[in-house]
């Protein structure tokens, strides 16, 4: 805007040097045609729509005129117009010049900010109020008001719409405790189906491959049970609950045998596989690194190639709920930066004729 009424300028300016030679005859009788040219206009145009820039130049042009002269002009809008632009014009030269004070309280820290959100995420069930009465415990002085702003801003909403629990946070936070286990199913090259039982800990991640079989029944299923039941009791396992769908495999027997070692079973609803969901992810990982990349000959072939499995996911296989690191393996102290390593010699470990790989660093 500041370019275009620079250039108006100029031109006004040439234009008035144009009318200083002219005589006075000469500009009335210019004067009179534009005048006749302006009721040509209004009689064919409507209302006309001005820019700020036409704002500026008619109020700059016409605020040495008294009211009176201006009602006597013929012009596009009415003297009163003309007389509110040039206020406005001097309104933002004043308020450009003058610098407006912040109004209010300040703003609160960023900090306390991430820190209320953080105290609202971690604890569902406490409401403004009682993130207040932590602050204050803290040192932080803030006011309750500026909590609950905070909370409503980001769309947090009240302590009691939030102290619902989902399946996905009931299993995370029991997940020392739980085991799941589950049936999938494989073919071999000659077209024969193999059933694999499978058993996973929610809080390590560890597998444990129980057996395959291509005729599951509910006799094969308890002997299986009992060499869990001694696994977990060799390894010091704190699980209680074992997660199973209502596959007809699963009978009385086998529920009495874990309750009796002190394994509550739950089921599945039905046909909710979401309810399992961490088997059921298990066995997508089984057959898209393994069994999917691999001809199966027969039963005692899938038997080693899923205990090669086991022990690659269990010892090696990075795991993103652990942090990347294996179910049974921490991870290691990070190389640092500042070694400015010139030279990375890392190894390969081939599993199962180069489907399966691991690496580590050389000796």
């Amino acid at each position: 805007m500041l370019l275009r009424l620079a250039y108006l300028a100029a031109t006004k300016t040439f234009s008035l040097l144009r009318l200083l030679p002219m005589s006075d005859g000469d500009k009335d009788i210019e004067i009179l045609a534009l005048r006749h040219q302006l009721l040509v206009l209004q009689r064919q145009v409507g209302k006309p729509t001005f820019t700020d820039t036409d704002r500026a130049v008619l109020a700059g042009l016409l605020r040495h005129l008294p009211r009176q002269k201006l009602h006597q002009l013929l012009l596009l809008v009415r003297p009163d117009t003309i007389m509110r632009w040039h206020r406005n014009l001097l309104e933002r030269r004043h308020a450009a010049t003058c610098v407006p004070k912040r109004r209010g309280r300040p703003p609160t820290v960023r900090s306390i900010r991430a820190l209320i959100l953080r105290l609202a995420h971690e604890n569902s069930s406490w409401g403004y109020r009682r993130i207040h009465g932590e602050l204050a415990a803290l040192g932080i002085k803030v006011a309750a008001s500026t909590v609950w702003e905070i909370l409503r801003e980001h769309g947090i909403p009240p302590a009691p719409e939030r102290q619902s629990t989902s399946w996905a946070d009931f299993l995370r936070s029991q997940a020392d405790a739980l085991l799941a286990c589950d049936f999938f199913e494989t073919r071999t090259l000659t077209g024969a189906r193999l059933y694999v039982f499978a058993v996973i800990e929610y809080s390590t991640r560890c597998v444990r491959i129980l057996g395959a079989t291509a005729h599951p029944t509910a006799d094969w299923v308890v002997p299986l049970g009992r060499n869990l039941l001694m696994d977990l009791e060799d390894v010091g396992s704190r699980a209680r609950f074992l997660i199973r769908d209502r596959d007809s495999k699963f009978t009385q027997a086998f529920d009495a045998l874990l309750a009796d070692a002190g394994l509550t079973v739950v089921t599945t609803g039905i046909q909710i596989p979401r309810m399992n969901s961490v088997v059921e992810r298990w066995i997508q990982t089984c057959r898209r690194e393994l069994l999917d990349r691999t001809l199966i000959w027969n039963q005692r072939h899938l038997l080693h190639a899923l205990r090669e499995f086991e022990t690659f996911y269990n010892r090696h296989r990075p795991h993103r709920a652990l942090g990347q690191a294996a179910p049974l393996r921490p991870l290691p102290e990070p190389i640092s930066v500042s070694a400015q390593i010139r030279y990375l010699e890392v190894g390969r470990r081939d599993r199962l004729s180069g489907t399966l790989h691991e690496y580590r660093h050389a000796a």
